[in-house]
């Protein structure tokens, strides 16, 4: 299917060099994207996880009171948001 471009109002169809060059950026644009999608889960669990210092608050308090309370609430967040 020829391609074309707009130059000053003007339909002009894509040279051979330009649909191949095209077909090029869309190929590393769908690997792209490829990559980026398999990264989903990371995004999601970044957005989950409780704030740095609400984790270091729960560590201390796992420490002193001999709970788990900070490894549950990871535990959770990759239960929620597995890897794909």
């Amino acid at each position: 299917m020829a391609r074309y471009k707009n130059i000053n109002g003007v339909r002009i169809q894509f040279t051979a060099e330009e649909e191949t060059l095209r077909d090029a950026e869309e190929a590393q644009a769908a690997i792209e994207q490829t990559a980026y999608d398999a990264k989903k889960y990371q995004r999601d669990r970044e957005l989950a996880y409780p704030k740095i210092g609400d984790q270091l608050d729960m560590q201390y308090h796992d420490k002193i009171n001999g709970t788990t309370t900070w490894e549950d609430a990871i535990a959770k967040v990759k239960t929620d948001n597995p890897k794909e």
